[in-house]
């Protein structure tokens, strides 16, 4: 098996790296590629060294699978001439997530919809990934009829040149800006560019990404996502209207049995899920879970994963190893 990371020096990169070797995938060469400024700097894997290569040395040394995290020129570009060769490509830009012939995957959810004539295939947005997980076990059983969500996204989603930012604000040094106004001690009621209806890219894409995964174009969804001076995980306060009654004990049984999902609900002992609990883990936390008394079959939920993990290169990677262990490459 030969695997290639495109973007391998990012932070998202960087994290994709770790979870391969985290979870022993079964690969027999790397293939670290950045763009044309990193090749020939070097990465750690596996207690080795391996040299950054160009993405079109990674295209002539043929890989079964290219995970890219390199942007979403860079997956237009690309992605098509690894596919052409036979690479499965994952892509964890949003340039083919709407695609109507790519399927957006989140393994837990829809991999068995993968065959082997998916050669690229694309990784959701980070904040709809643990969305989406916590809410397709509650579609399936009480159905959805509209979802209203506000984030709460750490830094890291927006990458090093927002974490330098941050880090820089909090010791007194001036440095290079990643959003236009101060973040330390601040929260960014914006993420992404604006698009033409006033809703951002961000919050453009919890929506029609949502939709997809979950095949169901009349559910209302709006969202408002938010960056905060945060770097373990993403936050989401999720109020939800479901299709059918339900009581609360059930809800809390049929999420604790979700694969990937972890209930932390206790208010009397303050046990709610927050980014330092999701920090460094890949499953999705939920809790803070509660009626909503003001509309009929209503509940608020409180939803925080690690958006580098899960929200990024778990997810790939999990895709990838579905891939393997179904014989699809």
């Amino acid at each position: 098996m030969k695997l290639a990371v495109v973007g391998a020096t990012g932070l998202v990169g960087q994290k994709m790296l770790e979870v391969l070797e985290e979870r022993n995938f079964p690969l027999n060469t790397l293939l670290p590629v950045a763009s044309e400024r990193s090749v020939g700097k070097t990465v750690k894997f596996r207690g080795t060294e391996y040299v950054v290569i160009s993405i079109d040395e990674a295209i002539r040394q043929n890989p079964e699978i290219a995970i890219f995290s390199a942007g979403g020129e860079t997956s237009k570009k690309y992605a098509p001439l690894f596919a052409k060769q036979g690479t499965v490509v994952i892509d964890n830009s949003s340039a083919w997530r709407m695609e109507k012939n790519i399927k957006l995957v989140v393994p837990e959810i829809n991999a068995s919809q993968l065959t082997s004539q998916d050669k690229i295939i694309a990784n959701p947005n980070c904040s709809t990934i643990q969305m989406v997980l916590v809410l397709a076990p509650l579609y399936r059983k009480f159905g959805i009829q509209r979802i209203v969500v506000s984030t709460y996204q750490s830094v890291t989603g927006t990458g090093k040149k927002a974490l330098d930012q941050l880090q820089n604000e909090r010791k007194g040094i001036q440095g290079e800006m990643a959003y236009p106004f101060q973040i330390d001690l601040n929260c960014i009621p914006q993420c992404d560019a604006f698009t033409e209806n006033g809703y951002t890219k961000e919050e453009m894409k919890m929506v029609n990404e949502t939709r997809k995964i979950l095949d169901d174009e009349k559910i209302g969804i709006t969202a408002t996502t938010v960056r905060v001076p945060v770097i373990g995980g993403h936050s989401e306060s999720v109020n939800l209207q479901l299709r059918a009654e339900f009581e609360i004990n059930e809800i809390i049984k049929v999420l604790r049995e979700t694969p990937g999902v972890i209930v932390l609900d206790d208010p009397s002992k303050s046990d709610y899920p927050m980014p330092i609990t999701a920090s460094g883990r890949d499953e999705v936390f939920v809790g803070r879970i509660r009626r909503d008394d003001s509309a009929p079959n209503s509940l608020n939920i409180w939803i925080v994963a690690d958006n580098l993990r899960k929200g990024a290169a778990t997810n790939a990677i999990q895709i990838a190893e579905y891939l393997v262990r179904n014989q699809l490459v």
